[in-house]
């Protein structure tokens, strides 16, 4: 992009105009006080409150209906209120889905729903229609089966996915260890509390959750407060329901030292690290505007705040390590991290560390407190260029008991911060020593962290946040185990009888049909292989063929819309001539793979063989199922210039096909994107031809 530059300094002397002491720095005037004009608040019978901002620039309006229910836990169905929120917008008693979908459409507006809120944008002169729509999703919402079915499987590719993406998984464990299992925030969504989600569970959880009483009502644009008042009453008065869910929710979780806690992630080749703890702090306490300014200064503000400057500017660690403080009403918590080469893992929490100490050591320089808060102003600022801003302002004030005055005094508030206030807060609240210390990561990184745990151990969690036990030693060898997998694929059969057995299979076609919830429609992928080491594989979506590639044995390439066609490098020939036959694993001990026994690890639940594979080009963690041998899935590292991607296979739901064992189902997972896969058909001997691969 062409920049364009007026040198006007060089013009200044000829106007005369006097010369600045730029070594000065100016003093700020006084910060202002903000006239921000009140929203009208009133109360319908129901319990309703409803908070207006008039705004008659654009014949807009907008409606956010919040409800007022103290969060709560659901035990073995974590994650019901995902999935209901997910739900809502599936169709009315009198709409179907495509039905609302059109008339929503057909006005031009947005209607919208989660597990908490409804929220509809629409042009003032269709807001009857918009209404009318918005209270049938309220008051009639009837969540059909397929739908559910839907949802659920939907969220089944997600948790697949969970499973190999570090940013989830390293959430998911900083949530269990900073609140305990009975608090909300503590509570994970898993495979098995999924499986228990019923739909007459998820429609309770609407009518007990969506109720009245206690619920707001945010209204923006360009409607009269007495004119609304006539809408919803029209609208709104015959909704109803029970007293909204309120309840005390349980403390934090409390360290009498640091905690380390160990996600494995095999094959990664950098940590993620999260260094947290709980905070005593809630909206409305009177060191909430200070504690944000000290996270602005720590890592959550200006590129020049102190973790970015040590860990990336200084020490070279990361591309980004920041902060950041989420304070509620239902529990608040300070995380600081980023991603870290491995090498560096322990060298890039002793740094983090040492930043959460120093800040509580002595008081901040004028510069970064001087940054922080005029960057925070200049937001604040901002903000007040939307409408909607006065509205949840508003609504912020009743919901946190806020002084009524609060918005208006907010820049005098914050100007009026100290380097010594900054000191305070950071003692009190920086517990450098009580942290939980989570990181995802390659096993090898493991004993570079003993020393940062205050008993010395390690905790380990898996990706959804549940305890799990250290990688058991195997009781058996690779060798016993190939074996004893390719005995489960070919049914016992074994010797002679197999490679008689291995000869009559000439050749295999494989017809899978792979789905995913980030994408419309259905994918097909046509495989085939023969017995005279040539495989093909095909991925069409929508009769367009994405990508394609082939091995004939000797030589291979690949061809897709992006990129179009190569020719597969002698390493990549080399690599695939490790892996042959129907049963690879026969050949593993002479075709040159490289191969370790890892243990034994779960993998979905099922206790698994782990072994370590590298053909040249990948490596690879294989999962065989150790009660019956057969293979469960594949995590691979692939490497591409300094780009490194992860890919994870699972297998399962196996059946024979003429005398061998084969899956029938199957996952994909990607960079957070996951397909789930069905094999429609298994044509044997039937011939196959390259040519369409090609």
């Amino acid at each position: 992009m062409k920049r364009y530059i007026i040198a006007l300094g060089l013009l200044l002397p000829t106007l005369g105009m006097a010369q600045l002491d730029r070594s000065v720095r100016p003093e700020a005037g006084p910060a202002p006080e903000i006239n921000i004009e009140d929203s009208k608040v009133f109360k319908m019978e129901n319990g309703l409150t409803v908070i207006v901002s008039e705004d008659d620039k654009l014949p807009r309006v907008s409606f956010n209906l919040v409800m007022g229910n103290t969060p709560k836990t659901y035990g073995d169905m974590a994650g019901l209120p995902e999935i209901a929120g997910s739900l809502i917008m599936s169709g009315t008693e009198s709409r179907t889905k495509d039905e609302l979908d059109r008339e929503i459409d057909y006005i031009g507006a947005s209607l919208s729903a989660d597990e908490n809120s409804i929220r509809l944008s629409c042009l003032t002169k269709h807001m009857d229609m918009g209404l009318t729509l918005m209270t049938d999703v309220l008051m009639n919402a009837n969540f059909p089966e397929k739908e559910f079915d839907r949802i659920v499987k939907s969220n089944e590719s997600n948790l697949a996915a969970a499973q190999s993406d570090a940013g989830t998984m390293v959430n998911n464990a900083t949530y269990v260890a900073n609140f305990p299992g009975s608090h909300p925030y503590g509570e994970v969504m898993t495979e098995e509390s999924l499986d228990n989600i019923t739909l007459d569970a998820v429609k309770d959880y609407y009518s007990k959750t969506f109720t009245p009483n206690g619920a707001y009502l945010v209204v923006v644009g360009d409607i009269k407060a007495d004119d609304l008042k006539m809408a919803l009453t029209k609208y709104f008065e015959g909704w109803s329901g029970p007293t909204a869910h309120d309840a005390n929710l349980p403390s934090a979780n409390s360290n009498d030292g640091s905690r380390v806690i160990f996600v494995n992630k095999n094959g990664a080749v950098q940590s993620v690290i999260a260094i947290s703890f709980p905070m005593d702090l809630t909206p409305s306490h009177p060191d909430y505007l200070k504690v944000r300014v000290l996270n602005g200064i720590m890592g959550g503000g200006a590129f020049g705040n102190r973790l970015m400057q040590n860990l990336r500017e200084d020490k070279g660690y990361t591309y980004g390590c920041r902060s950041s403080v989420s304070i509620t009403t239902d529990g608040s918590w300070f995380q600081a991290g980023g991603n870290f080469r491995n090498e560096v893992t322990d060298s890039s929490i002793t740094e983090i560390l040492y930043e959460l100490e120093r800040i509580a050591d002595g008081l901040v320089e004028d510069d970064e407190l001087a940054l922080t808060k005029a960057s925070m102003a200049g937001s604040f600022a901002r903000s007040l260029e939307s409408p909607a801003t006065v509205a949840r302002f508003a609504l912020n004030i009743i919901r946190y008991e806020l002084p009524k005055d609060y918005y208006q005094t907010y820049l005098q508030n914050l100007d009026a911060i100290t380097k010594e206030d900054i000191l305070e807060v950071a003692q009190k609240y920086m517990k450098a020593n009580k942290a939980n210390i989570v990181v995802v990561g390659n096993e090898e990184v493991v004993d570079l962290l003993v020393k940062f745990d205050a008993d010395g151990k390690i905790e380990r969690m898996d990706a959804f946040g549940r305890e799990v036990v250290e990688r058991e030693e195997a009781d058996i060898t690779a060798e016993e185990l190939f074996e004893k997998h390719v005995n489960a694929v070919a049914m016992g059969v074994t010797g002679k009888k197999l490679d008689k057995k291995l000869k009559k299979f000439k050749n295999m076609t494989i017809v899978t049909e792979m789905s995913s919830a980030q994408m419309p429609g259905t994918m097909k992928k046509t495989s085939v292989w023969s017995n005279d080491g040539s495989e093909g594989m095909k991925m069409e979506f929508n009769g367009m063929t994405m990508q394609k590639e082939y091995f004939d044995g000797e030589k291979g390439g690949s061809s897709n819309m992006q990129t179009g066609a190569s020719e597969m490098t002698a390493e990549e020939i080399a690599a695939k001539k490790k892996s042959p036959g129907l049963i690879p694993e026969m050949y593993f001990t002479t075709s040159g793979m490289e191969y370790e026994m890892l243990g034994m690890e779960e993998f979905n639940g099922v206790k698994c063989y782990v072994v370590k594979m590298n053909d040249g080009e990948n490596e690879m963690f294989v999962y065989y199922n150790a009660e019956n041998y057969l293979k469960m899935g594949i995590l691979a590292i692939q490497e591409a210039g300094d780009q490194t991607a992860e890919i994870t296979m699972t297998y399962g739901d196996y059946k024979e096909t003429n005398g061998f064992m084969f899956h029938t189902k199957e996952s994909l997972s990607l960079s957070g994107f996951s397909m789930e896969g069905t094999v429609k058909e298994r044509l044997v001997n039937q011939g196959i031809s390259l040519d369409d691969y090609k």
